[in-house]
């Protein structure tokens, strides 16, 4: 600690050290810089003096701070999860960090955070805050039902969730290669460079490209020199991107090894930066399956489990083969499935077939996508009427949009349905919905994990006689949509994933 947090926190000031320096070289006395070097590496240094942790029977406890003392505590049987990350200087060093998650949303100076452990503790103090996940319970609720207009709501009682029964640990899923070539689909490059482009254009940029030589000497060269130079430019700029996501993949994900021994799920990846996350396998209530369009069109998806206590996106698997998805699914959702098989069977939640929601979900998709370009046409022919003279050019734009927009519509409701997979084989009851288009998400969510429903119609859909219904839930998202269904089959669908506990309306 005492060489961790002086240099970590040299790097996080960084903008203060540059404005002292800028500040001393000005007034000719580089004294300045000094000083804040030296107040920030004390300040650094009275942590070690400062940051003591005590586990008891029943309490974690951390004592933190010089001037302002805190103590947080926090009970064992509100651990969750068990984060366990090391960058270059830690791992030089033999240290960790070591991070609880309790499912609750707290800020980043209320968390429980170990840093600089050593980290051949680590293993052992995992293991010993994770040893209530052997007996998983949580306490049952009372059922209310209450009706609205056309706003119904339904809270239902939890059973007790019996622990995983213990077995020997499984690899479920581990990283190869040629998952690289995945990444540059997630877009996740671009969104690392829009900011960094932003930044620059904001500050000039774009007009000392324009007044450059180059570029002027492109002008006198004609329209055709000035598209070949903006292709060369998109093409740069693709490559650049798919590079930079890939090192990103690389960097995050390298090695990546998913383990389940029975009771607790293990994740562990990282190039630079490794860490470890540890998942009470007891507070999984299901998956989402990932499948942005570029990903699903090359064979591809995420994955991410449903549990409570973490955060609502838990990411098990990057961008992987939707094979590598699929067994990995088998595995999480049934504990029977047989991974050393050529061709494991796959339990029904993978690959059930979703029922469609019928021609009025259907109508509703085109009429939303379609409405707006009504809208700009029907001004459009206004204005020709008024006598404005309207170009070419804004119509091309119109019946281009126009096509985008029907494929658009068609694979969102193309993507649109549900399923609803009865108890079987010691599996539980499951809820299978699918939404979206450009993000598209596979929701599998077991109906014990269900604590309530909400059937809403907006005026639209009163008119169009759908419904869509949401399934409230204490994990992951806490809220997973069926939308647009027939209102018709609002309440049986319901009855078959909570039988008994929809009441009387």
């Amino acid at each position: 600690m005492l060489l961790v947090h002086p240099i970590t926190e040299l790097i996080r000031y960084i903008p203060v050290l540059l404005a002292t320096l800028i500040a001393g070289a000005r007034s000719d006395s580089p004294v300045w810089s000094l000083g804040v070097v030296g107040v920030i590496i004390t300040f650094a240094l009275t942590r070690w003096f400062t940051t003591t942790y005590r586990i008891t029977p029943d309490n974690l406890e951390l004592r933190t701070g010089l001037f302002q003392r805190k103590r947080l505590s926090v009970p064992r049987t509100r651990v969750r999860s068990v984060d366990v990350e090391a960058d270059l200087l830690h791992r030089v060093l033999g240290l960790a960090v070591l991070s609880i998650g309790t499912g609750q949303q707290a800020e980043r100076k209320d968390r429980f955070r170990l840093d600089s452990l050593d980290a051949r503790l680590v293993p052992a103090l995992r293991t010993t805050l994770l040893e209530h996940t052997q007996i998983g319970s949580e306490p049952a609720a009372g059922q209310q039902v209450t009706e609205s207009g056309e706003h119904h709501t339904v809270v239902l009682g939890k059973s007790a969730t019996p622990a995983p029964e213990a077995r020997p640990p499984v690899e479920i899923a581990h990283w190869q290669p040629d998952w690289v070539r995945y990444a540059p689909l997630s877009l996740t490059g671009f969104a690392i460079i829009a900011p960094i482009l932003g930044l620059a254009f904001q500050y000039g940029f774009a007009k000392v490209i324009v007044n450059s030589d180059a570029v002027q000497g492109l002008e006198d060269g004609g329209a055709q020199a000035i598209a070949l130079a903006i292709a060369a430019l998109l093409v740069f700029l693709v490559l650049f991107v798919s590079l930079t996501a890939c090192a990103r993949y690389l960097a995050t994900y390298y090695g990546l090894r998913v383990i389940d021994d029975g009771s607790t799920l293990h994740i562990r990846h990282g190039l630079f930066t490794t860490r470890q996350i540890t998942l009470d396998l007891a507070r999984l209530r299901g998956v989402t399956v990932n499948e942005p369009l570029l990903l699903r069109l090359a064979g591809a998806a995420e994955l991410e489990t449903i549990m409570t206590g973490t955060k609502s996106r838990q990411k098990i698997l990057p961008q992987a083969p939707r094979t590598a998805i699929d067994r990995t699914v088998a595995h999480l959702l049934d504990s029977g499935a047989d991974l050393d098989a050529p061709s494991p069977a796959a339990p029904p939640p993978v690959t059930a077939a979703l029922l469609p929601h019928g021609p009025a979900a259907q109508r509703r998709r085109f009429t939303r996508a379609f409405s707006p370009l009504a809208l700009i046409a029907v001004a459009l022919i206004a204005a020709s009427l008024a006598g404005v003279d309207i170009p070419a050019w804004p119509w091309v734009l119109l019946a281009v949009a126009a096509v985008l927009a029907a494929a658009l519509a068609w694979d969102r409701y193309r993507g649109l349905g549900h399923a609803v997979i009865p108890a079987a084989h010691g599996n539980p009851t499951w809820l299978i919905t699918r939404s979206g288009s450009l993000d598209r998400d596979r929701d599998c969510l077991e109906g014990p994990g269900i604590i309530g429903w909400t059937v809403k119609q907006s005026w639209f859909q009163r008119r169009a006689g759908l419904a869509t219904i949401t399934a409230a839930t204490a994990a992951g998202k806490k809220r997973y949509h069926v939308i647009d269904i027939p209102f018709e089959q609002a309440w049986p669908l319901i009855e078959a994933v909570t039988p008994g506990q929809l009441g009387t309306r």
